[in-house]
Formats: C-alpha cells, structure tokens, sequence
C-alpha cells in the first residue's frame, strides 16, 4: 500500500464549495493538505510543484497539457448565464475595439475567454491586467473590466457600468454547449509515481461533492454567511453551475481548446488526457 502525503489545491471562491464540502467536514485524511488560493495562484503552484493536484482554469490545463492528467467528472462549468464571470461595460462589446478592456489576474480561463469572444467578432481591444475585486476601484479611463468569482457576486458592476455581459451566456448563445471554466488536475509525474494515492484522492473528492449537494442548505448558508448576500441569490448561483465533468462538456471543452489554438491565444492544439483510477 502506498504511504505518500498529498497537497490538494482548493479554490477560495464560493463556487467550489459543494466540492469540499465533505472535505470540510471530516472526509479529509492526514495524509491530504488543501491549499487555498485563487485559480491564478493555483495555475502557478500546479506547474512549479507547490500542489499535487488542484482545480485550475481550463485555460492553464490547455496551455499545460503536457505535463497534466485530468481528473475525471470533476469541474466548475455551466449551461448559459454563470453569474460570476463578467464583462462590465461602458460601452456595447462591439464598440470596444481600440478601447481600454481591464482582465483580471486571478483566472487564466476568463481572461482566454475573453479574448476569444472578442477575436470571434472581429474586435481588438486594448488590454490591460489589473486588480478588479472592487468595482469603486477601477480607473476612470478603462472602458470595460474582466471581473470573476465572488467579486463578480457582490459588487454592484451594474451601477459602475451600463452593460454586464455574462460570459457563460454568451458562449451559450454561440453554440448552445455548455463552457467548463475549471478543471481537477493532477502532475503526470505524481499520477505515474502514486497512482493509488492519487485515486484515493480521487474517490475523496467525488465523496466530498456527493456530502456537498446533499447538505446544500449547509453549502448556500456558508456562501451567504461569506460573502453577505440574500440565500436566494446564492441558491440560484449554485443553481447554474454543474461541478461533473460528463461528455458534452468535454465536447464543449475540446471546442473551446480548438477556437483558442485557431485565434492563436494558444500556441498548439490541445489531446485532452484524463487519469485512470487504479
């Protein structure tokens, strides 16, 4: 039997939250330590070895495929509007080109999203990176902002702009698929090294997400007691987000990954790999 410690990555936004649930509430082993960061940080930490395994932006799995393993039926997607990843606007998306856009710096997959939607209509932004938590806190001349996550849930970006375009709607519209946004991966090499391990982790997360939709009350409570907002908006945020990872979403991802590497924001095509479970 394999005797090996593991780091698991876990995302800070509330959307995660049904996936550790179990995890938060004794399902965790010893020999697993969750790291908690922002996709961003986590994107980072995966490459240089600081997590074994963790959700990261799909995005960053595409720019890192060859050095990643997928988990299987795992992932933060949805099926039209998401509610937490937006684009807020001075102006309609088409009117944008030569303008100022703000990406933020906390998701390699909507900032790609992003630029995707913007090289399908032809439009070519000047982009920035920046700190977009606070929607009081934007510069007077960026015209449109990249905002994700819980920042996306309780900032008024409506009342600072006059348009709020959600992504995962307009990706909807564009091909009626659903858009995964995150993924679980894990290092090829620690899958080759522990696969048992690895597998167990695995099971862990599938078993921690079954607790986290059974207890869903429990879920929306601590997402409202965290970001301080009414229970009907956080039920209906959960609502709209899928935490599995079944076949048109992997068709939806492929077709992602492809119209990236066409748009040139990936430099080569993508073989999606998924780890097999010893």
């Amino acid at each position: 039997m394999e005797h090996v410690n593991l780091r698991m990555g876990r995302i800070s936004y509330i959307n995660a939250s049904p996936v550790y649930y179990g995890l938060d509430h004794g399902l965790a082993p010893a020999w697993l330590t969750l790291v908690t960061d922002v996709p961003a940080a986590l994107n980072r930490q995966i490459i240089d070895g600081s997590v074994d395994l963790s959700p990261i932006s799909a995005a960053h799995y595409a720019m890192n495929h060859n050095s990643l393993l997928l988990l299987p039926d795992l992932s933060i997607s949805c099926h039209g509007p998401v509610m937490s990843v937006l684009c807020a606007s001075n102006i309609p998306l088409d009117e944008l080109a030569g303008k100022t856009v703000m990406l933020t710096k906390e998701s390699a997959t909507a900032a790609s999203f992003m630029k995707m939607i913007f090289a399908q209509r032809g439009v070519t932004p000047k982009y920035v990176t920046g700190d977009v938590g606070n929607s009081d806190q934007i510069p007077s001349d960026v015209d449109a902002v990249l905002v994700i996550g819980d920042a996306a849930l309780t900032q008024p970006w409506d009342q600072r702009f006059p348009y709020c375009f959600d992504l995962g709607e307009i990706w909807h519209d564009m091909t009626q698929m659903p858009f995964v946004f995150a993924v679980w991966a894990v290092r090829k090499e620690v899958a080759a090294a522990h696969p048992k391990t690895v597998t167990r982790a695995l099971e862990l997360l599938w078993a921690s997400r079954k607790s986290g939709y059974d207890h869903l009350d429990a879920v929306i409570a601590a997402g409202q007691a965290k970001l301080g907002l009414p229970a009907s908006l956080v039920a209906t945020y959960y609502q709209h987000l899928f935490c599995d990872m079944d076949a048109p979403k992997i068709q939806a991802m492929t077709r992602f990954f492809d119209i990236l590497y066409r748009k040139k924001i990936l430099t080569s095509p993508v073989n999606i790999s998924f780890f097999q479970p010893k």
